[in-house]
C-alpha cells in the first residue's frame, strides 16, 4: 500500500467505477465509530472510511476504538482521519493508533500549516474548505501545493461544528471545477441528492456523514448501502 503524499491513491483494489453518462465518483463515508458501520461501508464498496478525532463532535472516537477500527480496515479500505486544528502530537498519536492512510484537515488550517503537516507526517493531506460563495471556492487555489485534495463543504454557522450538520451549499459554485489539486464534494449529501450533485458538479469524490445516519453519530447500514448505490449511478 502506497502512503506517499505525492501519490495518494492506494494500491489495494478499490470499488470499480460504473457509469451511465459519466464516471462515477469515489465515495467516502465519514464519522464511523463501530465495527458494524465500518463493515457496512466496506460491503457497500465505498473507497474511504472516515474517522473523526475531534472531541466536540458526536462522531469522535478515542484511541482504543481508533486502533480497533484501523486494524479492521487495514487492507480492505483506505482510512481517513479527520482533525480540526490539531497539534502535532494529536496528529501523530491518532495516525499511529488507527494506522491512517490519509489526514483530512477540517479546521482553519492555513496553507502553510497544511504544508507543514504534509511534510511532517509523510501522508496525503486533504483540506476541507467551507463554502457559501464564489470567494470561498477561490480560496482553494491557495492550497495547490499544500494539499492533495480539496473537499468543498458547506459553511456552518459561527460557533457550530465545522461539518457533519447536514447543511449544503449551491453546487453550481463548484460545477466542473478544474483547479489544483484534486477535489471532492461534501455537505448535506444523501442517497436522494448525491446523484443530482454528481451530475451537476462532476465531482470526482463525494463525502457524507450525517446523510447516512439515523441520529447524530449513529450510522444506518441501509442508508450507507443506498448512498453508495446512488453515488455509483449518477
Amino acid at each position: 500500500m502506497s502512503r506517499s503524499s505525492s501519490n495518494w491513491h492506494l494500491d489495494f483494489p478499490l470499488a470499480p467505477a460504473t457509469s451511465r453518462h459519466m464516471t462515477a465518483p469515489e465515495i467516502k463515508i465519514c464519522g464511523l465509530s463501530s465495527p458494524a458501520a465500518l463493515d457496512a461501508v466496506i460491503a457497500a464498496r465505498a473507497h474511504y472510511a472516515g474517522f473523526v478525532f475531534y472531541p466536540p463532535s458526536p462522531r469522535h472516537i478515542g484511541l482504543d476504538v481508533a486502533q480497533s477500527l484501523g486494524a479492521r480496515a487495514k487492507g480492505r479500505i483506505a482510512s481517513v482521519g479527520l482533525f480540526v486544528d490539531a497539534d502535532d502530537d494529536t496528529l501523530a498519536t491518532a495516525i499511529a493508533a488507527a494506522n491512517l492512510d490519509i489526514v483530512q484537515l477540517h479546521g482553519k488550517e492555513t496553507p502553510e500549516r497544511a504544508a507543514q503537516i504534509r511534510a511532517r507526517i509523510g501522508l496525503p493531506v486533504w483540506k476541507a474548505l467551507p463554502v457559501r460563495s464564489a470567494e470561498d471556492v477561490a480560496r482553494a487555489d491557495m492550497y495547490a501545493s499544500a494539499a492533495d485534495l480539496i473537499l468543498f463543504d458547506a459553511k456552518t454557522p459561527e460557533g457550530a461544528l465545522p461539518g457533519g450538520m447536514g447543511l449544503s451549499f449551491d453546487w453550481k459554485l463548484v460545477s466542473g471545477w478544474k483547479g489544483r489539486p484534486g477535489w471532492g464534494l461534501a455537505g448535506g449529501l444523501t442517497a436522494g441528492t448525491v446523484a443530482q450533485a454528481v451530475q451537476l458538479t462532476g465531482a470526482p469524490l463525494v463525502d457524507t456523514s450525517s446523510g447516512v445516519e439515523s441520529a447524530p453519530g449513529v450510522k444506518d447500514v441501509d442508508k450507507i448501502a443506498a448512498f453508495c448505490k446512488a453515488a455509483r449511478n449518477p
